[in-house]
């Protein structure tokens, strides 16, 4: 079959998105039907990936019928593609004669996107892509997870990311197509929803709805597909319950790779599953994947999402002393997902700071007692102070009152639900009551000279 000039020209090619993110750019490839192969194989779009995050998410139907001839959704992220042109029970496609139909693909949790890749095959008009594509975190107030046909998804919290067309100026467009979404300085955004609102490619004949054989989602933590040399030099491990990959990379802090190896990595794969255990919420599942980068900057260190940033200099000077307990209170941050703007930074990091300081390096008194009495006479801490000290507020609460006070706060944050008014409903007392009281805790230890400088 002949191919269309403008593809055949070059094969690859940039769709304008009038109306979607300004930073999302669409590329698209097209493998005409005498160069097709079931390898999938393109110039510049990835290669169907084996195990991306849309491999362990749920794909769901909100709008439109699938054809009875066609496969399940389970063939959009099964990582098996069909061998031949015309295969319909390899690929999803909505019912014949239809005008489409929407897909919601649930990630589980928030992550950080790198790129959106989708793919079909047919030897006709069924081969080309039409779709809009909508993310969402799923925290808007008026979010709706499922709109129906008619609901313009950006008036339920969903934002356009993309709009594909990929159909051809001249002939029918047969063959294979990739496509992949990305933003070419930098990540898409961090999302959980994601929305397709597919489309016919032609309405002559009732013959017009795409044999979608794959979609990818790539998490920003992912390796970068072809980067052979910076993929060997990454150590990726699994948890203790072997249900996270963590994946260091020390390439830009060489002499600090045999400690990330070895001492690091045995304390991160044993304690994420005891922090995931620690942090529940109904239907939450904690990251499967994440990504430490140590390397030179400002700071000690940070977490966005599912990618942790250290600062190699700062650890290179605490590797006998907090450097792996840093990255412990970073793990929390990773398995807390707290993206709703409203939550107290106090409580978020002090609760890190609690099961670092509490949990983890309990022997070590980085925040009990111990610790504060060495800030002498002076010292007159609040329960909101952050980090050290309110984690010895947090574990004060704990032991006098509700030793579930730490999960259900952040189990409550992670929804977008928290308020003040869940303590006096978890305790009997507010936040400000409770903190005088245990101030006034602290104060009298201090105070006291005569009493042993133990634990609180």
């Amino acid at each position: 079959m002949k191919k269309d000039p403008l593809i055949a020209a070059v094969g690859i090619f940039l769709l304008a998105t009038a109306g979607a993110r300004a930073d999302a750019k669409v590329t698209v490839e097209n493998n005409g039907n005498d160069d097709a192969t079931s390898a999938f194989k393109f110039t510049t779009v990835p290669r169907p990936s084996a195990d991306d995050a849309a491999t362990s998410a749920k794909f769901t139907i909100v709008a439109g019928s699938a054809d009875s001839n066609g496969g399940s959704l389970d063939n959009l992220h099964d990582d098996k593609l069909p061998q031949e042109a015309d295969q319909p029970a390899e690929n999803f496609f909505f019912e014949a004669g239809s005008h489409g139909g929407r897909v919601q693909v649930d990630l589980g949790h928030g992550i950080n996107i790198r790129q959106i890749n989708t793919y079909s095959w047919h030897p006709a008009t069924r081969g080309p892509q039409v779709y809009k594509l909508y993310a969402a975190e799923g925290t808007a107030t008026n979010f709706n997870a499922a709109p129906k046909e008619g609901t313009a998804p950006e008036q339920c919290g969903w934002q356009l990311v993309a709009d594909v067309n990929t159909k051809p100026k001249l002939e029918e467009g047969g063959g294979q197509y990739g496509v992949s979404i990305a933003n070419p300085a930098g990540n898409l955004g961090q999302f959980r929803y994601l929305l397709f609102d597919m489309m016919p490619t032609e309405q002559d004949d009732e013959f017009g709805n795409t044999f979608y054989s794959e979609i990818d989602v790539i998490d920003a933590s992912a390796p970068v597909a072809g980067d052979a040399v910076s993929a060997a030099k990454l150590f990726t491990f699994k948890t203790a319950d072997e249900k996270c990959t963590v994946t260091l990379n020390t390439t830009q802090a060489p002499g600090l790779e045999n400690w990330a190896t070895n001492q690091l990595a045995p304390v991160l794969a044993a304690w994420y599953p005891k922090i995931t255990a620690l942090l529940p919420s109904p239907e939450y599942t904690a990251p499967t994947h994440f990504k430490i980068t140590i390397k030179p900057m400002d700071g000690v260190a940070y977490t966005a999402g599912q990618d942790v940033v250290a600062n190699s200099t700062w650890l290179e000077r605490e590797l006998k002393g907090e450097a792996i307990g840093s990255l412990v209170h970073e793990l929390v941050h990773v398995v807390q997902q707290h993206h709703s703007r409203s939550n107290p930074g106090w409580l978020v990091e002090g609760s890190a700071d609690y099961i670092r300081w509490f949990l983890y390096d309990a022997d070590q008194h980085g925040a009990d007692m111990v610790w504060m009495r060495k800030h002498g006479k002076n010292f007159s801490p609040h329960y909101n102070d952050s980090y050290r000290i309110t984690a010895n507020f947090l574990n004060w609460v704990s032991g006098k009152y509700d030793k579930d006070i730490v999960a259900q706060m952040g189990a409550a944050m992670r929804e977008g639900k928290y308020d003040e008014n869940l303590w006096q409903q978890y305790t009997g007392k507010t936040v400000s009551e409770l903190g005088d009281e245990w101030k006034k805790d602290v104060m009298a230890q201090l105070a006291s000279k005569d009493s042993p400088a133990k634990p609180n």
